[in-house]
């Protein structure tokens, strides 16, 4: 096992490889889409607002996301 920056380095090599290796993949689909902050011991997860892609209800306000009838 290595050091844990080189752990870190090595998840950050295989998520680039992981999102882009399907067809018409982009390097934009391996772009962060969290930002993670530490401050006095309590870690914060918040989601980047430029992601195109957000966790939650769609447009439409149902939770998977399709059209209402």
């Amino acid at each position: 096992m290595g050091t844990p920056t080189e752990d870190d380095a090595q998840r950050a090599k295989d998520r680039h490889d992981q999102l882009t290796r399907a067809p018409e993949a982009t390097e934009a689909d391996a772009a962060p889409r969290i930002r993670v902050s530490e401050h006095d011991g309590v870690r914060r997860i918040d989601i980047d607002p430029d992601a195109p892609v957000r966790p939650g209800m769609g447009q439409t306000g149902l939770d998977d996301g399709s059209d209402a009838d």
